[in-house]
């Protein structure tokens, strides 16, 4: 791995009190099947596109509730060192949630806060190829990665002396919504910042999008599996539209299709 990789998301989990709603949930609006995972110290579940692992489901257990852990999605970016990325990103105003941690076979990882509270694990792989890439639109696929903040100027600072992302297109949101700030690193658009638009309900948090192939069907999905459409659908720069939702559980995603 290499400071070019640093900071590319590779993996999504699903933090729930309810794995198998979770899981049906899921299967239904998106289409992930499942796969128990084995080798680690606790039950896991894996998402799968097809034949590809995009991310994982574990519970939401009293004790982790009882240290501050809520339900939400997190994702893993690539670390070329986890305990020194972690260590940085307190001296940057963040803090530790969780610290440096093997995975038996798989690799290292640490969750950490940003100054807002928004979290993220950093994680290393014992493989030393790149993360791979989808070519073209893949549904099932996470392709768009946003933060909602309270001033997204500083934490679009924190994240780039953190793992070297960079600024990109930023588009007048209009209607006093302020700006929406685009980031990417190398050749990858990554994702998007913007401030909480007010009455927002949800504290300082990643928000992540998730391809599917009928944008309105899976929205059909979301209110027959007892999520809720927060946001949408809406058309983006692309031609194509996003919808914001919360899950059975409650939990914040979003999906992108045409």
């Amino acid at each position: 791995m290499s400071s070019e990789t640093q900071g590319l998301f590779v993996w999504y989990e699903l933090m729930t009190p309810d794995v198998p709603a979770a899981t049906r949930f899921y299967r239904d609006v998106v289409g992930w099947t499942t796969e128990p995972f084995t080798g680690g110290n606790e039950p896991y579940t894996i998402w799968k596109a097809g034949d590809v692992g995009v991310g994982g489901v574990i519970e939401l257990t009293d004790e982790a509730k009882k240290a501050g852990a809520r339900q939400q999605w997190y994702a893993h970016v690539l670390a070329d060192d986890v305990d020194a990325l972690a260590q940085k990103a307190v001296s940057l105003g963040g803090t530790i949630a969780v610290p440096g941690t093997d995975i038996p076979t798989i690799g290292r990882f640490s969750i950490i806060a940003d100054p807002q509270g928004a979290i993220l694990s950093l994680f290393k792989p014992n493989r030393s190829e790149p993360p791979p890439r989808p070519s073209g639109p893949t549904p099932g696929h996470f392709v768009w990665h946003e933060l909602l903040a309270d001033g997204w100027e500083k934490e679009l600072r924190f994240y780039s002396d953190l793992l070297g992302w960079e600024k990109r297109q930023a588009m007048d949101l209009g209607e006093g919504m302020g700006t929406y700030q685009m980031f990417g690193k190398g050749d990858r658009d990554l994702g998007g910042m913007m401030n909480r638009p007010p009455g927002y309900p949800l504290p300082p948090h990643w928000l992540y999008y998730v391809r599917v192939d009928d944008l309105d069907a899976a929205s059909e999905r979301v209110k027959k599996g007892g999520g809720k459409i927060w946001n949408g659908p809406m058309p983006i720069p692309n031609g194509e539209r996003i919808v914001q939702c919360g899950d059975a559980q409650g939990v914040a995603f979003a999906m992108q299709g045409v």
